[in-house]
């Protein structure tokens, strides 16, 4: 036997179990991952508290939790280039990566060699936020020059845009709380708080204009750059649905290629982007962890070991 995080009704944390499984073998195509430690991230909880949010991603109860994880290959079946036992991974099983196994089929799962200097739970932060924000900044191409609104920008996603777009030359202002401003100032953003009157804040904040935004949470951050005047190609969401208001775009993770995750390893390992982790719990503290992301009030990434 071994273990994993299952829920049978959708609900708060509360529903989130830690139970014993039958262990899972890798067949034919696939590797099994002894995993070591997985990445929360809001879709997470998500999927679990609401039916409606669950059928978007083919959810259905009883299902397991997490989508990214990272550990070692402890079994190869055959036809899989590539992969051996011994090495180091990090990847993406949605609904399933809150275990002490993972078995995923690459390519069609993701899959990556953890690269060395980067840990295993550091590794386990970086496929869903990482690519999220590599997408939503994509959509709207920052560059030197821009001045780019990030809505969101405390979250586990915002992390990664905040210095992927000042990374890329452009100055950045992020929506936060105020209790979060220091932590982006040390992020690279100018920070702004959210709520009413954001696009009158932003406008003082910057006198010569916002030239591109992206809105990591709903929608007020996109409505307020259209208010300030721009583009809506120029704006994407990553969590206000296929048909965000005034015809910005909507992107997310699954429509950047895996290989851009390469972009976030490169960045970490030259010293150039950091990824804070905001707390690190037991796996026997499932219920913890959710609870505190789903608070909101979290800077950075929350990790479970196992």
């Amino acid at each position: 036997m071994s273990r994993a995080v299952i829920y049978e009704v959708f609900g708060g944390p509360e529903v989130l179990e830690l139970r014993d499984v039958p262990e899972p073998h890798a067949g034919p195509g696939e590797v099994r991952v002894r995993v070591t430690a997985a990445g929360l991230n809001p879709m997470d909880w998500g999927i679990a508290s609401a039916p409606e949010a669950a059928a978007q991603f083919g959810s259905t109860v009883p299902s397991g939790f997490g989508s990214d994880f990272a550990g070692v290959i402890d079994e190869v079946g055959d036809g899989v280039p590539g992969f051996a036992v011994g090495d180091r991974v990090h990847g993406g099983a949605l609904g399933r990566a809150v275990a002490d196994f993972v078995v995923v089929r690459p390519p069609a799962d993701a899959l990556w060699h953890t690269p060395r200097g980067i840990g295993d739970e550091l590794a386990s932060t970086l496929p869903v936020a990482g690519l999220t924000a590599v997408a939503a900044l994509a959509a709207i191409g920052p560059g030197p020059g821009d001045t780019v609104l990030i809505g969101g920008a405390a979250g586990g996603v915002g992390v990664f845009a905040v210095q992927l777009a000042g990374l890329a030359g452009a100055g950045v202002i992020g929506t936060a709380s105020p209790g979060t401003f220091g932590f982006l100032r040390e992020l690279g953003a100018e920070p702004v708080a959210y709520g009413p009157g954001l696009a009158d804040r932003v406008r003082a904040l910057a006198p010569g204009g916002v030239s591109a935004a992206t809105d990591l949470f709903g929608t007020e951050t996109a409505e307020a750059a259209l208010a300030l005047g721009v583009a809506p190609e120029r704006i994407s969401t990553v969590a206000a649905g296929p048909h965000p208001p005034g015809g910005v775009r909507a992107t997310g993770a699954f429509d950047t290629a895996p290989a851009a995750l390469r972009q976030i390893t490169d960045a970490i390992l030259d010293g150039r982007l950091t990824v804070p982790v905001a707390a690190v719990f037991p796996v026997e503290e499932i219920r913890a962890a959710v609870t505190l992301q789903a608070g909101r009030h979290v800077h950075g990434k929350i990790v479970v070991t196992l």
